[in-house]
């Protein structure tokens, strides 16, 4: 799958996901998670603060961005959740997203899918966590958690 699609494409997108869709501009601050640690059987919040900056009223599509780091075979990066919000010149809202087993998963070679004890980066923002070629990464922020144990989810 070397390439072939966003999750596992190393280079850098012409246009990333979203690209040019408002007409204003927005700032995200205070991107947090509830826990540090997660059991395979628990749910983790993350959370973001999203501002519009612009003079003119927009809609955002907040995404979420998971990274399984050093787990052969995970995608580099994977959208597990999004929510579209509308913001007023200088409105500040906060957006929550509850991740559990299907979206803290990968799927192994072997088809399983299996929740995988390691560190997971996450990124929320207006589109994937690298730019396009020539410009800056889409407005957002990072965290990260750790899944503390594994289990293997039911087909």
């Amino acid at each position: 799958m070397a390439n072939r699609t966003y999750r596992y494409f190393t280079g850098v997108p012409l246009y990333p996901f979203g690209f040019g869709l408002s007409y204003t501009a927005f700032a995200y601050g205070n991107v947090r998670v509830d826990r540090a640690e997660v059991p395979a059987d628990a749910t983790v919040t993350v959370s973001a603060e999203v501002t519009n900056t612009g003079r003119v009223a927009g809609d955002e599509v907040v995404q979420l961005y998971l990274t399984h780091r050093g787990i052969a075979g995970a995608p580099l990066r994977a959208l597990h959740a999004f929510q579209r919000v509308h913001l007023a010149p200088g409105q500040k809202t906060t957006v929550s997203f509850a991740l559990r087993d299907r979206a803290l998963s990968i799927v192994q070679e072997t088809g399983e899918r299996r929740i995988v004890p390691g560190p997971i980066e996450v990124w929320v923002g207006g589109g994937q966590p690298v730019g396009p070629a020539g410009r800056s990464a889409s407005a957002g922020g990072q965290t990260e958690f750790s899944i503390v144990s594994a289990a293997t989810l039911p087909n």
